[in-house]
């Protein structure tokens, strides 16, 4: 059995949240949360919502034991990128790509 959390569309770049989530791939949960509570970057934020809501589904929808719950797999894609343009010198235009990510996060029970 397993319990899966799905965000999209988070306003933060794939590469940035991979490295996060190889902080806390195939860790235990409350060792994740501490993890992501004490790393200082941006991405934890959203990480730490989206292990909380991965966790209630695990509860509730599944009757999984949260303390046995561990992450068996995340990742993190890439989503729509935002077009900017920003004015450069001589009347030019540069580009500029504001990155989305779509996170899962993919809890499964402890076997003994």
């Amino acid at each position: 059995m397993e319990a899966k959390a799905v965000a999209k569309f988070v306003r933060i770049s794939p590469r940035k949240v991979g490295v996060v989530l190889d902080l806390i791939r195939g860790k235990d949960v409350k060792y994740a949360e501490a993890v992501l509570k004490h790393t200082p970057k941006a991405a934890c934020e959203p990480l730490i919502k989206l292990l909380k809501s991965a966790m209630a589904n695990a509860e509730n929808n599944h009757d999984m034991d949260v303390s046995r719950l561990y992450i068996a797999e995340c990742n993190a894609t890439a989503g729509p990128i935002l077009k900017r343009i920003r004015p450069r010198a001589q009347g030019r235009a540069f580009r500029i790509n504001k990155r989305t990510s779509h996170i899962t996060l993919v809890l499964k029970e402890q076997e003994d």
